[in-house]
């Protein structure tokens, strides 16, 4: 059974309030991303739907599959201690045995998870991608009922919730990793929200610093200036995983990074 969600309450008593469950970071949790949703009136996911190592389990998915659990055991650990160039030529290495070219193999793996992944997912359902999807699939799986926005808003319950997908570029280069630039365009096309919903957090140190895995991650100096300077009510991420902090104020918005769904089950809900 999944786990009571954690969340706010805005509205005021005795008027018709709308609830909103949302998750980030599913990274494969199908069973509890099928029932997210259960008494809400809307999902909204905000991405990293792969799986393609599981820092907790080593021997779960994509890079699991393919090598085992002793290789997966070895890249977690170059990567943790941030040897990222030995990381890239240790994974190179494993590759050359493969028969079938790298990107035919994590293609078929990533498309297995996504068709269980988006058959699970409840109706309606809004969603935008995290660093480590794959946006040109999900047109081929996204179902009717899911809305699929990035640098686009919607109106939900009399607010507008405006979605911003990807990360910025890092050594570890995954997949949907884009140009500042680029970023800083699509949070511009938002205008302003009530809702701002990203993958990746804004440039705060307490929001960005990943405490099991001992490093900052990469946030958005451009998602911090649209906050401070927009004010939406709220600023919903994921990305950071175990975060030293789950959620601060800057200025008026209430910042809450609404993962790690992988381990937790829990969507976070917002009530107004």
């Amino acid at each position: 059974m999944a786990a009571t969600p954690l969340g706010d309450r805005v509205g005021r008593p005795g008027t018709r309030s709308t609830r909103v469950h949302v998750v980030s970071d599913v990274h494969g949790n199908t069973r509890d991303l099928a029932r997210a949703k259960d008494g809400a009136d809307a999902l909204v996911c905000l991405g990293d739907l792969i799986l393609f190592l599981d820092y907790a389990d080593h021997s779960r998915g994509i890079f699991g599959d393919l090598f085992g659990r002793e290789n997966a055991d070895r890249i977690v650990a170059l990567r943790t201690a941030r040897r990222f160039e030995e990381a890239r030529e240790f994974q190179a290495a494993l590759w050359a045995t493969k028969d079938e070219d790298r990107s035919v193999l994590i293609e078929r793996a990533v498309r297995r998870q996504y068709a269980e992944m988006f058959a699970a997912m409840p109706t309606p359902t809004y969603a935008t991608y995290g660093n480590v999807d794959v946006p040109r699939l999900w047109p081929e799986y996204a179902r009717e009922g899911t809305t699929v926005l990035d640098g686009q808003r919607v109106e939900i319950g009399g607010w507008t919730f405006g979605f911003v997908g990807g990360g910025l570029r890092t050594p570890m280069r995954t997949p949907f990793e884009i140009d500042d630039e680029e970023y800083e365009a699509k949070l511009a096309a938002l205008g302003e929200v009530d809702v701002l919903c990203t993958h990746i957090p804004p440039e705060v140190p307490d929001l960005v610093y990943d405490t099991v895995a001992r490093r900052f991650e990469r946030g958005s100096r451009a998602l911090l200036d649209v906050i401070r300077r927009t004010r939406p009510r709220y600023s919903l991420f994921g990305h950071v995983h175990q975060p030293l902090r789950q959620r601060m104020r800057v200025g008026s918005t209430e910042c809450v990074n609404v993962g790690h769904f992988a381990s937790t089950g829990r969507p976070w809900a917002l009530e107004f």
